[in-house]
C-alpha cells in the first residue's frame, strides 16, 4: 500500500498495454476496413465502434495527497443488418489484444442472417436466457440502487417495511455474487476516483445477501461512518460454461441478446421497463429455433435476480463484467415493431 496523509491506496498499477496506447489511425482503418469486407461479402450492412484510448488520472490537495496512474483501453462494437434481421454485440479490454474483433464479426452477421422475418409470440412470463451483453444493461441497475441514504429515506427496494434497510436478507438467488473489484484480471483499473476516496475491492452481494451499500462524504458524515466511494467498476462472477451450454440446457424459453432503453418503472421497487432488440430468439429443445419479433419488459429486477438458476462465462463490457445468466421466469408485456 502507498500512503498520504489523506488517504491510503493500494500498490497495484492499472494495465497499460503500449500497442493500444500508439494504435494509429492507419491500424484502425485497417481493422474497420477487414470488417467491412467481412460484412460486404455476407450481404449485410455493418455499423460500428473501435476505439482506444489512455487515460491519466491525478489527484492531490492541500492535506499532502498526491497520487497519479495511467493506464489503457480499448473497445469494439458491432452492428449487423440485414433485411428483417439484425444484430449486435461489444466488448471491451485494457488491450487491443483482448478484443476477438474477428471472432465478434462473424457471430454478429450469422445472428443478423438467423433473426430475419420473425415470428411473433404472445407476451406474457417465460424463461429467458439474457447474452452477457444484455445482462450488462440490467444489474447495474441494481447496483446503482445499492444507495445508503435512499434506502435510509424509504424510497430504495433496500428500504425495510420495519425501518432501516435490508442488508443481509436473501433477496436474490445464491448464484448471485457482485463485487466492486478494479484489481479484476479483466479490468485492472485504477486505484482511486476523482473525489480521492480509494477504488478498493469490495463485496456487494453475496450468496444472494446484499452486503454493503453505498456512502457518500456527506451521508457518512450524518451516519457517523466512513464513505465508500461509487460501486464501480461491476463485477459478478460466473460459470465455467458457454453460453451454448446454458441454452442446450433450456427446453423452452426465449434467447435475449440485447436490452434496449431501459427505464424506470418504480424507483421504490426496481420496477424497470424496456425493449429486447438486434436479435431475440425461441428457444426449442435445448437450440435457438427461430427469431421472434421484439418485446416489451416490465419487470422487478430483485425478482429477476432472484430468479437466476444459470451462469455462464463472464466477459467484460466498458467498466462492467458479468456472465450470461438463465432466468426462470421473466416478465414480457406487449410486443414491439423495432428490429
Amino acid at each position: 500500500m502507498r500512503e498520504t496523509l489523506a488517504q491510503t491506496y493500494e500498490s497495484r498499477s492499472p494495465a497499460y498495454d503500449d500497442a493500444t496506447a500508439n494504435f494509429s489511425s492507419l491500424q484502425r482503418g485497417a481493422i474497420v476496413q477487414q470488417v467491412s469486407e467481412t460484412s460486404q461479402q455476407h450481404g449485410v450492412d455493418a455499423s460500428g465502434t473501435l476505439s482506444s484510448r489512455v487515460r491519466l488520472q491525478a489527484v492531490g490537495n492541500s492535506e499532502g495527497l498526491r497520487a497519479c496512474e495511467i493506464g489503457t483501453s480499448a473497445n469494439f462494437s458491432l452492428t449487423a443488418r440485414v433485411d428483417t434481421g439484425s444484430s449486435w454485440h461489444q466488448r471491451s479490454g485494457y488491450s487491443l489484444k483482448n478484443l476477438p474483433i474477428n471472432d465478434i464479426t462473424e457471430n454478429v452477421i450469422q445472428r443478423a442472417i438467423a433473426s430475419q422475418n420473425p415470428r411473433e409470440i404472445q407476451p406474457g412470463r417465460y424463461p429467458v436466457i439474457f447474452d452477457a451483453t444484455a445482462f450488462a444493461d440490467l444489474l447495474p441497475w441494481v447496483v446503482w440502487n445499492l444507495d445508503a441514504r435512499a434506502a435510509d429515506e424509504g424510497h430504495s427496494f433496500m428500504t425495510s417495511p420495519e425501518g432501516g434497510n435490508r442488508l443481509g436478507e436473501e433477496r436474490f438467488s445464491p448464484m448471485v455474487e457482485v463485487w466492486r473489484d478494479a484489481s479484476h484480471s479483466l479490468l485492472q483499473l485504477g486505484t482511486f476516483f476523482g473525489d480521492g476516496l480509494p477504488n478498493t475491492r469490495l463485496p456487494l452481494i453475496r450468496q444472494g445477501k446484499a452486503e454493503n451499500l453505498s456512502y457518500s462524504r456527506y451521508w457518512a458524515q450524518q451516519k457517523e461512518t466512513s464513505p465508500t466511494g461509487r460501486f464501480y467498476p461491476i463485477v459478478m462472477s460466473g460459470s465455467q460454461k458457454s453460453l451454448a451450454n446454458l441454452i442446450a440446457e433450456t427446453e423452452r424459453g426465449i434467447f435475449v441478446s440485447r436490452a434496449w432503453y431501459v427505464r424506470y418503472v418504480n424507483p421504490r421497487t426496481l420496477e424497470v421497463t424496456g425493449m429486447t432488440r438486434d436479435g431475440t430468439f425461441w428457444i426449442e429443445n435445448g437450440e435457438l429455433a427461430y427469431p421472434i419479433k421484439n418485446l416489451r419488459f416490465n419487470q422487478n429486477l430483485p425478482e429477476m435476480l432472484n430468479q437466476i438458476d444459470q451462469l455462464s462465462q463472464v466477459q467484460r463490457f466498458g467498466g462492467t463484467v458479468v456472465p450470461g445468466v438463465r432466468v426462470k421466469e421473466f416478465n414480457f408485456s406487449s410486443i414491439t415493431d423495432s428490429i
